[in-house]
């Protein structure tokens, strides 16, 4: 799946957090499991949740996670 590319084909652009030290950690069988953090950022004027929810669905599935998150927030640009 080509996460970049198709964001950035449907939204013009995004922004890649790809190097931050973002990991997330948690317990599992008494052993700590680790998970490297990638977040992409893109801007849109018209928020499409029906579009948003099929689309964390499909990379759940392709990353074999049992939860993605995406979140929208309002932006005002100063």
């Amino acid at each position: 799946m080509r996460v970049r590319s198709e964001l950035t084909e449907r939204f013009g652009g995004l922004t890649a957090f790809t190097r931050a030290p973002a990991e997330g950690l948690w317990e599992e069988n008494g052993e700590t499991t680790r998970d490297d953090i990638v977040v992409f950022e893109v801007l849109t004027s018209e928020l499409d949740p029906g579009w948003w929810a099929g689309y964390r669905r499909r990379l759940e599935a392709c990353f074999r996670q049992d939860s993605i998150v995406i979140r929208a927030q309002a932006t005002r640009l100063l």
